[in-house]
């Protein structure tokens, strides 16, 4: 986003207030996060932004820039959607929740997990999901399905020691495997610890209906009201109920 955020006056107006929201939440400025001054460290592994606490404010930030890029040009949308963070933005563009309140929540997201022992994996696996649930079907309570991102395209994610296990017994029979680089086992059992005190961050929030159709990451359906309670937010951190293919 470097680049438009030099061309694109659009672009940069909204990053900058994004920006400015979240000095409130953050110890360094976003700003300075994703575009130090000195062109050497362009190129180079930036470890503030590495860690999620950053990472998150990023992704949400940059994202919605991009909408109000594409919103000047006059790029409408029938309907949103988006993974994770992306989710969170659409929520956003859709009217679910103000940019404020938005961006407390994805702060406070990042936040949360940050203080979460780094103690996980997630792999993609060129699997079913049929696939993906017998495999880590005996490590349960460890490891969920993150993502279903295609009809052999799966997420899981979980504690270090049973993702590797499932590795094992994956690529036994042939399943290829990649670990993502990530700091944390995001959308698993490893982020209890943190749900109770972020449902009461989303209890702060105001929300409302999209006034755009919103597709929810947790049912794969068009969200209805559901989305615009605290609750839905607790249940898109946890997603093992997309482990029944008949939630699907």
């Amino acid at each position: 986003g470097r680049q438009l955020y030099e061309t694109q006056p659009t672009f940069r107006e909204a990053l900058d207030h994004c920006d400015q929201i979240l000095r409130s939440y953050l110890d360094q400025s976003l700003l300075e996060v994703l575009y130090p001054d000195s062109d050497q460290s362009l190129g180079t592994d930036n470890c503030l932004l590495n860690q999620t606490a950053y990472t998150q404010p990023a992704l949400f930030a940059i994202a919605y820039s991009l909408f109000q890029l594409w919103k000047s040009w006059g790029i409408e949308p029938d309907l949103v959607m988006g993974h994770s963070v992306g989710e969170y933005v659409a929520a956003c563009v859709a009217g679910v929740f103000s940019l404020e309140d938005g961006l407390k929540l994805i702060a406070e997201r990042g936040r949360l997990m940050q203080a979460l022992p780094q103690d996980g994996e997630m792999v993609s696996l060129m699997a079913s999901l049929e696939q993906a649930i017998a495999a880590i079907k005996p490590y349960e309570k460890d490891v969920a399905i993150a993502a279903i991102n295609g009809p052999e395209s799966i997420v899981i994610s979980g504690k270090r020691e049973a993702i590797n296990a499932v590795i094992t017994t994956l690529e036994a029979d042939g399943i290829k495997t990649k670990k993502l680089t990530v700091s944390h086992a995001f959308h698993s059992p490893l982020m209890e610890p943190m749900l109770q005190e972020f449902e009461h961050v989303a209890r702060q929030i105001s929300f409302s209906l999209p006034q755009i159709k919103l597709v929810s990451n947790v049912t794969g359906k068009v969200a209805t009201a559901e989305i615009a309670t605290p609750g839905y937010w607790r249940s898109e951190e946890h997603t093992s109920e997309l482990q029944s293919p008949d939630h699907l």
